[in-house]
């Protein structure tokens, strides 16, 4: 990944909360037949700054799980917020009109061999995980101990699980930390005024992203 210095993010909690709060990545492997890719919701678990590993499961049906190669990495990539940058917002367009369209946004990528889990068990435990996880918000958050015991075990049998330990975990937050301050507070305004949910995020980002300078 093309990753200019003041755009390169390496501090763990801030790439181990990216995953998490949009935690469906996109899988991509290598196999006989060449790249593929699986858009999968995945659970992280990472501790002391390390890169972690990445959980999820597959349909059974989906040849993923057979066909990708565990030899070599698998890359794993997780988007965030991101928002077109329009040159309206930067008052350097009205003094020397030299700006011009860019495209804001966050992305982590993760890379490390996958490894499958055809476990019954394992399998079981991490569908447990995963449903707490996302219907911690709900008002009545259902579990996987609402639906039958059978029905449940012939949806574990439809599925496989798979895990990747990651070797690395390498963030891109693209937001325009390049640019004069008065230009990001234009462009901070102008999306807010668009009031859109994706605008607002990449705002509240634009205005917490420090500056770098270009060498590091």
């Amino acid at each position: 990944m093309y990753t200019p210095a003041h755009f390169d993010e390496t501090r763990p909690e801030l790439l181990h909360q990216l995953v998490r709060d949009h935690p469906l990545g996109l899988l991509i492997t290598q196999g006989a037949s060449g790249l593929d890719a699986n858009p999968i919701p995945f659970l992280l678990d990472a501790e002391d700054g390390r890169p972690g590993v990445l959980r999820a499961h597959v349909a059974r049906a989906n040849p993923v799980w057979r066909e990708a190669r565990t030899d070599v990495e698998t890359l794993v990539v997780f988007q965030g917020p991101q928002a077109y940058i329009t040159p309206n917002w930067y008052p350097l367009k009205a003094e020397t009109g030299k700006v011009v369209p860019t495209w804001n946004y966050i992305t982590v990528q993760a890379r490390g061999k996958l490894v499958v889990r055809d476990d019954a068990a394992w399998v079981h435990q991490l569908v447990t995980r995963l449903t707490q996880r996302h219907e911690a918000s709900q008002p009545r958050p259902w579990a996987v101990s609402d639906a039958p015991g059978d029905y449940i075990e012939a949806m574990l049998r439809a599925i496989v699980g798979i895990e990747i330990p990651l070797d690395s975990l390498r963030g891109k937050w693209k937001m325009s930390q390049n640019r004069p301050v008065s230009d990001r507070e234009g462009m901070s305004r102008g999306l807010r005024e668009q009031g859109d949910d994706q605008s607002l995020a990449v705002a509240g980002w634009v205005d917490r992203a420090a500056p770098k300078p270009a060498g590091g």
